[in-house]
């Protein structure tokens, strides 16, 4: 059961630090380990912040998609 957690979340979860980390051209593991140590310093305050721009990440994706032609309309 707990694999099962690990891939989902290594699939699913790590997207939003790398997308932060290649916008602010840092290694995504940096960023994974500033959520961590934000979340235990803050006692939880690092994983709703992560939540929150995971959140936000996937609406910006669905209103702005990438259209490949002007026949994609």
């Amino acid at each position: 059961m707990f694999y099962n957690l690990r891939q989902f979340l290594e699939r699913n979860g790590f997207y939003v630090s790398s997308r932060l980390a290649d916008r602010l051209g840092m290694r995504a593991k940096n960023v994974r380990l500033f959520f961590i140590y934000l979340t235990f310093a803050t006692v939880g305050l690092g994983f709703v912040l992560y939540l929150n721009m995971a959140f936000w990440l996937k609406i910006k994706d669905l209103i702005y998609t990438k259209r490949t032609s002007v026949f994609d309309l």
